[in-house]
This record gives C-alpha cells, structure tokens and sequence, in this order.
C-alpha cells in the first residue's frame, strides 16, 4: 500500500528534508474540519511534492477565521528589492534560536504566527556510505501542525500585496535523535492543545519545546528520487513514495 493510499480522505501534508520540500494531497473541507476553520475559494491542492525554493502557495492557518494561501519563503513587508526571491531563498526556515534577533522575524513572533499542516516529513541518514532518503509520520497517521511565522509584503513594481511564511525549527529532539539522522535539525512540532495559544501569540516561543511533540512516530525507506523531483511532476512524485523497506517505529 502506498502512503497516499493509506491515509486518502485525511489531511495529508509531507515535510521533507527538515521543511525545504513539502506535499499536500488534503482536502479543503478536510483542513477546514480539523481547524474548524473556512475555506473561501481556495484551489483544491492535490500536491505529491513541492521544493520550497520554487517558492509554492501553500494553505496556512493563522487566528483568523479562515484558511489562508501563501507564498512559501517569508518576504518581509521592509523589503525594498523587486525580486522577492532574493530574499525568500534565505527565509523558507527560520531557526528558532535567533528569532529574536533576525530583522525578518523579530516583529512577527508577538502577532503573525501561524501553522502549517503536516502528516510527515522526510530525512537524510547516511548508511554505509550512502545517503538514504525516509519518511517519517505518526503511527496513527493523525495530522499535526508545524509552526510558522508569516508577513505581508507589497511588491515594488505593481503594488501587489504578497503574503508569505517561514516554518520554525529547532535542534533535533526526542525522536529525531533517536533515529541519528544526518541533519541536526527539525520543525517545532506543536500538540493540538497548543495550537490555539501559538496563534494568538501566548508564551515565547521557546515555550513550545519544553511541550515539543511527542507523539509515537514510524520511519520507512522511500526512493531518494523524491527529494531531487520538481513542483511539476506530481503523478511521478506519488510512485516515488512507495515503501522500500518494512517500516519500523522511532520508539
């Protein structure tokens, strides 16, 4: 059985590579009911993978009461240049260590932070030599909420407002350690409990590990060529998710 297979009719949104790439095949009304938000004439996204340098739109959930589509790559609203990309390449992650220092997000962790759906994401781990791409989700394959910062920028040229966000990460922690991927590095995993207080901008974040996600999660092997793919070629990216190996837990 194939991952989209086993999880068809939920909410399906993958990280791959500690949040460069991301997937998402769910439903509008799916995401709608999860968050108990609207969905107002929002494109139904059947995505398999997608590099967050080609810069995709993406459904984000803020306080508001709708689900909202952004850009991925955050363009802060001082942004003076009229290539937005310039800045957005340095700004799909943002550690959460330096916040509170980097001009792009200082301001935004009191008022515009926000939550990017996921049900997995992927990793690199070198064995024997050899990198290997995995998959890691929940056991019971249950959505999760990534969290996220976001702004709104108003392009130079056409006076066009843009919105766009940045998923937060951490140091590697709990299950990620245990499984001694290659990269030191993963997005902060919120419990379904904090989500409302991290969009309405309760606590710092730094608050947010001490409760970091700890839900028991699975790991399988899955084909390295999914990792390197294109926005484009969705039909491609779906076979590539198959299983290469008999999945095992991370606890």
């Amino acid at each position: 059985m194939s991952i989209y297979e086993a999880v068809e009719g939920q909410p399906f949104l993958l990280n791959l590579y500690v949040c460069y790439s991301n997937s998402s095949t769910s439903l509008n009304i799916d995401l709608s009911k999860r968050y108990n938000k609207k969905i107002n004439e929002l494109p139904e996204q059947k995505i398999f993978f997608s590099n967050g340098y080609q810069f995709p739109e993406w459904r984000v959930v803020t306080k508001d009461d709708t689900i909202q589509l952004m850009r991925w790559g955050l363009v802060p609203n001082w942004f003076k240049e009229i290539n937005a990309n310039n800045i957005a390449s340095k700004t799909i992650n943002a550690r959460i260590e330096s916040l509170s220092q980097k001009p792009a997000f200082k301001s935004l962790v009191a008022s515009k932070r926000c939550i990017v759906p996921s049900t997995g994401f992927f990793e690199w781990k070198t064995i024997n030599g050899d990198k290997q791409s995995f998959f890691i989700y929940p056991e019971n394959k249950a959505l999760f909420s990534m969290a996220a910062l976001f702004d709104t920028w108003k392009e130079i040229d056409s006076g066009k407002l843009l919105t766009t966000f940045t998923i937060i990460t951490c140091e590697s922690r709990g299950f990620m350690n245990d499984f001694n991927f290659d990269h030191n590095r993963m997005p902060v995993l919120l419990k379904s409990e904090m989500e409302k207080d991290w969009l309405v901008g309760e606590g710092k974040p730094q608050d947010y590990l001490e409760e970091n996600f700890t839900q028991k999660m699975n790991v399988h092997m899955v084909d390295k060529r999914v990792l390197s793919g294109s926005n484009s070629n969705q039909e491609s990216a779906q076979k590539l998710f198959e299983p290469k190996n008999s999945q095992q837990s991370l606890f």
